[in-house]
C-alpha cells in the first residue's frame, strides 16, 4: 500500500507511520518538519497545509492507496485538504476523537451518538477543540471524493506522548514518597495505547474500510489504583498512595485532567468517559494490550531522555501534574483533617 500521512512525526502519527513501515507499506509524509522529526523510511514532503501552493505541490503528480489525516483541527483547513487530494487516493482516514460526539462524557456513546453542531468550512473562531474536531469529519465527508474512514479515539497514552498525561504520573511516582492519589483506587478506566489505533488504522486503510470508528480500550481494562502501581512498578519507585476523597480535592479547587491527570471528579463525566462502546471497532479487528504494557514501554522511553528539552517542545506536558508544594499541603490538611 502507498500511504499519504498528514503529519506524521508526533505521537499518533508517529506510530501511524511506524506501523506501516513495519508492515512493508510505501509511506508518504506531508508536515512543516517542526514537530518531531520523520522517521527513516518515509519520503517527507514538507509544506504547510494551509498554504493552497503547498497542498497543490503535495498532490501534483503523486497518488496513494490510502491518506490519513492525524493533525487536521479547524474544518476549512482539512476541507481544503479533501479537496485537494480528491482523486489522488479512494480513500480518507480521518483521525478525530470521541470528544466530538456532544453527549460523551455524559453519557454512554457509539457511533450513532450525535455529533456537535459545526459546518464542514467552520473557522477556528466558531467552537472549541471537540466543536472542531466535529466540523472536521464533516469536511472530510463533505469535500473528499472519496471513501471516509473516521476514527474517534478516547483517551490515548503511551511512548512518545506529547499531551504529558501518563508521562506527568510516571515522573511523579518515580520521585517517590507520599503521593496524592485521586478519589476511588477501584474506578474502573479505559484506556488505550496509541501504538493499537496505529495498527487498527493501518490495517483498515489497508482494507478500504469507510465508516466511522469508535477506538479506546476494552471497559475496565484497568483501575486508578492498578495504574498507578503499574507506575510504582515499573519506576521501581517507593511511592506511598495516600488516596484522598474527591470532594476534600474539590473544595481545594485541584484542577480535573491536569494537575491530576485522568482524575475526573463524581458528576463530571466520569461514567461516559470510562464507558465507551468499542464493539464496532473490535468485531472490526481492534485489538489492545494491557495498560501496564503501556505503561512500562512509556518508561522504557522517557525515563533517560532530557525532560527540559522535551518540555520545551511539548508545551503542553507543562501543563500536567501538581506543584509539590500543593500536594504536600493538601497531604497535610488531609492528614489533619
Amino acid at each position: 500500500m502507498r500511504l499519504l500521512v498528514i503529519g506524521g512525526s508526533v505521537f499518533l502519527g508517529r506510530s501511524i507511520v511506524e506501523e506501516a513501515l513495519r508492515q512493508g507499506h510505501e509511506v508518504t509524509t506531508f508536515n512543516r518538519g517542526r514537530s518531531g522529526e520523520d522517521l527513516p523510511g518515509v519520503t517527507a514532503v514538507r509544506g504547510d497545509r494551509e498554504n493552497p501552493d503547498d497542498l497543490r505541490a503535495l498532490a501534483e503528480g503523486r497518488t496513494w492507496d490510502a491518506i490519513v489525516d492525524v493533525c487536521g483541527f479547524t474544518p476549512r483547513v482539512v476541507a481544503s485538504s479533501a479537496r485537494a487530494l480528491s482523486g489522488h487516493a479512494p480513500l480518507y482516514a480521518f483521525v478525530s476523537t470521541v470528544s466530538a460526539i456532544s453527549t460523551w462524557p455524559a453519557e454512554r456513546v457509539d457511533e450513532t451518538s450525535p455529533l456537535w453542531e459545526c459546518g464542514p468550512e467552520a473557522g477556528p473562531e466558531d467552537g472549541d477543540y471537540s466543536v472542531l474536531k466535529a466540523g472536521c469529519e464533516r469536511a472530510v465527508e463533505s469535500f473528499f471524493d472519496g471513501g471516509a474512514l473516521i476514527l474517534q479515539p478516547g483517551l490515548i497514552l503511551g511512548p512518545w506522548e506529547n499531551v504529558g498525561r501518563l508521562p506527568g504520573w510516571l515522573r511523579r511516582v518515580a520521585r517517590g514518597g507520599r503521593v496524592l492519589a485521586p478519589g476511588d483506587p477501584e474506578l474502573e478506566m479505559q484506556l488505550i495505547d496509541a501504538r493499537d489505533i496505529a495498527t487498527f488504522t493501518v490495517d483498515q486503510a489497508a482494507k478500504g474500510t469507510e465508516g466511522r470508528f469508535l477506538l479506546t480500550g476494552p471497559a475496565g481494562n484497568t483501575t486508578f489504583g492498578r495504574w498507578l502501581a503499574d507506575c510504582a512498578e515499573v519506576t521501581g519507585s517507593d511511592a506511598e498512595f495516600v488516596w484522598v476523597d474527591d470532594d476534600f480535592l474539590r473544595a481545594r479547587e485541584v484542577e480535573p485532567w491536569t494537575e491530576l491527570p485522568l482524575w475526573i471528579p463524581p458528576g463530571e463525566g466520569e461514567v461516559g468517559t470510562w464507558s465507551v462502546d468499542t464493539s464496532r471497532a473490535e468485531a472490526a479487528g481492534l485489538r489492545c494490550r494491557p495498560v501496564r504494557e503501556t505503561v512500562r514501554d512509556t518508561w522504557d522511553w522517557l525515563k533517560d531522555r532530557d525532560v527540559a528539552a522535551l518540555e520545551e517542545r511539548l508545551p503542553h506536558w507543562r501543563r500536567h501534574g501538581m506543584a509539590p508544594d500543593k500536594e504536600a499541603r493538601i497531604l497535610s490538611e488531609w492528614d489533619a483533617r
